[in-house]
């Protein structure tokens, strides 16, 4: 559920914490809201924040480089605070995920523009995992353990899995006790330790934290992939000038830098639009979701 008051946390490279309030028609430079001297991008909080705003950097460079102007990357404290910026105009570029996404656009004047491609298409998968030593490696294994989500508006560590969980035929709350880490690194590590027996996490983080060595394949043991979910969405501020607009949009189809798409694993950015997470929406009536709940 979302917080009346609108926070969020950019966290710098010295690891500064700054709370942005909300903003007039003006910056406070006086310059055009619809043409700004200073870009506000926001990266999605899937993993620790002060990693994400370091990974990025080149990101910021290259913005800066393409676009001419001053860019600030933050990451929200969570995905709800992510959508209720947004929704309060707060947020020039945001990287959102899939079902953040959809219910930050059902609130809030933004368009997508860009999606990730990895391998040749614009989707990816969520990873179901169980603890090894608890015996955890299929579905019926599940029941009567707890499972661990990432955030509650999170796709690839909330939606997807849980979708999953009842297609084969375990229900939250009757088959296994469900509980809410934030962030999908949070979901691994806490399978790993024992914490949570099991859990659901975007493929492409648990591969890079495999690569980095924080989670042990001989503790932690694949039960399923799932169906595949359309990739996390670039979205843009609507109110922008046109041409900064296509400004954006040109430089994120064209991007080719490795240094700059390695964060994202991904091999570039593709042209989206909103129709293509219309699954989204049909997976969260599917489990009964009322989406408008996540967005008061």
């Amino acid at each position: 559920m979302l917080s009346q008051t609108a926070r969020f946390t950019a966290v710098a490279l010295t690891a500064a914490i700054v709370v942005f309030s909300g903003c007039s028609s003006q910056t406070s430079n006086g310059e055009s809201k619809s043409n700004p001297d200073k870009l506000i991008v926001a990266l999605i909080p899937d993993e620790n924040a002060a990693t994400v705003i370091q990974d990025n950097q080149g990101l910021k460079d290259f913005l800066n480089e393409k676009l001419g102007k001053d860019i600030e990357l933050v990451v929200t404290t969570d995905y709800s605070s992510m959508i209720e910026a947004a929704r309060n105009d707060r947020l020039d570029l945001a990287y959102f995920g899939p079902l953040s996404y959809v219910l930050a656009k059902s609130k809030s004047e933004i368009e997508p523009f860009a999606a990730r491609i990895k391998g040749g298409t614009k989707t990816y998968n969520s990873c179901l995992i169980g603890n090894t030593k608890a015996g955890v490696t299929d579905f019926d294994s599940i029941k009567g353990k707890t499972f661990a989500f990432g955030d509650p508006a999170s796709t690839s560590s909330r939606l997807f899995p849980e979708l999953t969980l009842k297609e084969n035929g375990l229900i939250k709350g009757d088959d296994y006790e469900g509980v809410f880490l934030g962030a999908h690194d949070a979901v691994a590590l806490a399978v790993q330790n024992g914490n949570a027996q099991a859990g659901g996490l975007a493929c492409p983080i648990l591969e890079s934290l495999q690569e980095k060595g924080m989670i042990d394949d001989t503790k932690v043991t694949l039960i399923a992939k799932t169906a595949p979910i359309p990739q996390y969405p670039w979205t843009m501020r609507s109110s922008l000038n046109p041409e900064l607009k296509e400004t954006i949009r040109t430089a994120f189809i064209e991007l080719d830098d490795e240094k700059v798409l390695k964060p994202f694993k991904a091999d570039g950015f593709a042209v989206i639009t909103d129709q293509d997470y219309d699954g989204i929406r049909k997976a969260g009536d599917l489990l009964g979701l009322d989406l408008g709940k996540f967005v008061n």
